[in-house]
């Protein structure tokens, strides 16, 4: 008889079977694993909900994480519980939540976006167009695939964005020429990986068994696509990904070194600035939550502290003056 699995190893199986992504199998991993050794490598089907509450506090108290990462921790240890040891410990715990920061999102100017994008080129360069002009994340930007943009009505469909949402926003007129012609070279890029004997990229949501030859269709293909081929870790088929992210958040990092611009740039800071820009522009609120795929407009609410016009958009009674 096979040896049963391992507990991690379970994990990962339930992980991958619901289509989580890379990130987040490691993540939970790397939490289950810190939880269990926190608790003196007990096996966790012998602890109950007050070892977690007594565990979450620690990491609010000792460690002094943010509240994001203790929820992250939260999440991984429930999923254990919930979809692998089939013990629900319920949802009403009682520990010392870790403070939230109370951090206004850093939004360059029109005429920094323009700065820091008039230094940058190629590929990179229209990803960067894309988070300022569509809104979008970095993670949903490079998991593009062809079919996903619509020359004809200018416009995005975002699929799986954050908390596995579909929305639409607006594909930018300027960026169509360089976007068209980088296609085209993403094409041929595709046509030699098929008569290489390659072709492949990796479809959500076993799609693959659905449809077994979509993988190698050209709308399937990521619209920026890496450069080099490698090997899936779940299947060990050989696969074209997606360009990495650090990839871009390098070149824009160089780019508003150069432009000497004075604030943390990220990509999420074009989303940030697109919010912005859209709200000093006039534009309702709940249009631009339904473009960032906010849930709650709450959180949309936040980029209306950073306008150009001042806090809470009051004009200071100096300026008033004549």
């Amino acid at each position: 008889m096979p040896k049963p699995k391992k507990l991690l190893d379970q994990v990962r199986d339930r992980i991958r079977t619901k289509q989580y992504s890379y990130k987040t199998e490691q993540a939970y991993i790397n939490w289950i694993r810190r939880y269990i050794l926190f608790q003196n490598e007990q096996h966790p089907e012998e602890l109950t909900a007050k070892d977690l509450e007594k565990y979450l506090t620690y990491l609010a108290v000792e460690k002094n994480v943010a509240a994001s990462t203790q929820n992250q921790a939260l999440s991984a240890i429930l999923f254990l519980y919930n979809e692998v040891l089939d013990i629900p410990l319920g949802t009403d715990f009682q520990f010392i939540g870790a403070k939230r920061p109370k951090r206004l999102p850093v939004v360059l100017s029109k005429e920094e976006v323009q700065q820091v994008l008039a230094r940058m080129t190629g590929t990179t360069k229209i990803i960067a167009q894309l988070l300022y002009g569509s809104g979008l994340r970095i993670s949903e930007t490079i998991r593009l695939r062809v079919q996903n943009i619509d020359f004809a009505q200018s416009q995005i469909l975002v699929r799986d964005g954050k908390g596995a949402l579909n929305r639409i926003t607006m594909l930018p007129e300027i960026v169509v020429p360089s976007l068209k012609e980088h296609l085209v070279q993403v094409q041929y890029l595709h046509q030699q990986d098929l008569e290489n004997g390659f072709g492949y990229t990796y479809l959500p949501n076993a799609l693959s068994r659905e449809y077994p030859n979509a993988e190698r269709e050209w709308i399937w293909q990521y619209i920026f696509p890496s450069k080099i081929i490698t090997e899936n870790r779940l299947d060990g088929v050989l696969r074209r990904h997606h360009i990495s992210p650090s990839t871009v958040q390098s070149a824009i990092h160089t780019a508003a070194r150069s432009a000497k611009i004075s604030k943390h740039v990220t990509p999420h800071t074009f989303r940030h600035s697109f919010a912005t820009h859209l709200l000093e522009a006039g534009y309702d609120i709940r249009t631009v939550q339904e473009l960032l795929g906010h849930k709650n407009v709450q959180t949309t609410m936040i980029y209306t502290h950073v306008l150009s016009s001042g806090p809470k958009a009051v004009l200071s009674p100096l300026d008033s003056m004549e």
